[in-house]
């Protein structure tokens, strides 16, 4: 079974993220965390990667409705996803499987939302591959 699924847009990286930024509210996910792996390899070890960040998206509905049932399947939100710069106008954002990983709760909550949470998701990617 596959962890995720991505996409890749012919776009400068500071506007893809705004983009997704943008598609994901379409889906009511809004963006909760936001890591600049890029920033930190540089700051932590004077290394020089192109942009990559980690991103954290919630639509906190759903969350609620797992960890109404499940508190402890907090450790599995958000949504993850990347976005990384392959070479210069060229930009992947990949998405975990939320099905994958809630499903690690082994819960029907969890489960339900995963689905959902996937079929947003995969929505977003057909969004941005169009």
């Amino acid at each position: 079974m596959s962890y995720e699924f991505n996409t890749t847009l012919q776009s400068g990286f500071e506007e893809a993220i705004e983009r997704v930024r943008a598609v994901l509210m379409d889906e009511h996910l809004g963006v909760v965390s936001e890591v600049n792996v890029q920033a930190i390899f540089k700051a932590k070890m004077d290394k020089d990667i192109p942009p990559y960040r980690i991103f954290g998206a919630c639509n906190p509905k759903l969350a609620s409705q797992i960890l109404e049932v499940e508190p402890n399947a907090g450790t599995l939100l958000p949504c993850n996803f990347i976005m990384y710069e392959t070479t210069p106008g060229n930009v992947v954002v990949s998405f975990m499987d939320p099905v994958t990983v809630l499903g690690l709760a082994q819960s029907d909550a969890a489960q339900e939302v995963g689905k959902v949470a996937k079929e947003k998701l995969l929505r977003v990617i057909d969004k941005l591959s169009a």
